[in-house]
């Protein structure tokens, strides 16, 4: 019978740890299973990641040109049009604050809605932007798709502190020596 007294790990799963640095009797003694000499062999000798040996590593080997957008593109929060007809009551107004109060988006900066699902709800709705197929469903079930300006919901750029008027240094009197 099983019990807590006789509880052992299946063979082969548990292995001693490998004690480095413990002598010549120990069976990794000299060098500590380091090799002989080389960049590995002492502490410190990691090398990073796309090391190549000193060649000029691949990465800057190849040409770099062109331009990305990706740092200047607009990014939506987007939901769609069948989470409105679950998470509201027909005749409600859809603002970016009732969706995160629904939990249909997190932040109210960018929400677009977009028109997977069906509507049968007459709902409306404020949003910064709309597909073609959303706006089309909100209107054909009696509701009203409003567009929200952009830059109403981009934050604010932080404003720096304002500088302490610098103190006037009280002058010492000179003394003659």
């Amino acid at each position: 019978m099983v019990g807590m007294n006789n509880l052992k790990p299946k063979y082969g799963s548990v292995h001693k740890k490998k004690r480095l640095g413990t002598g010549q009797g120990s069976g990794h003694g000299q060098t500590s299973t380091r090799g002989q000499k080389g960049q590995g062999a002492t502490s410190g000798g990691t090398k990073p990641v796309g090391f190549e040996g000193g060649q000029m590593p691949l990465l800057r080997r190849i040409p770099k040109s062109g331009f990305s957008n990706v740092k200047f593109q607009t990014r939506y929060e987007w939901v769609n049009i069948s989470s409105l007809e679950k998470c509201f009551k027909s005749g409600e107004e859809v603002t970016p604050e009732a969706m995160v109060k629904a939990r249909l988006v997190k932040h109210t900066d960018l929400v677009k809605i977009l028109g997977d699902g069906e509507l049968k709800k007459a709902l409306n709705v404020k949003a910064h932007a709309f597909s073609a197929s959303a706006k089309e469903k909100i209107e054909k079930a009696g509701g009203k798709a409003d567009l929200l300006s952009k830059e109403a919901a981009a934050p604010a750029p932080k404003a720096e502190p304002a500088k302490a008027p610098a103190k006037a240094k009280a002058k010492k009197p000179k003394t003659d020596k």
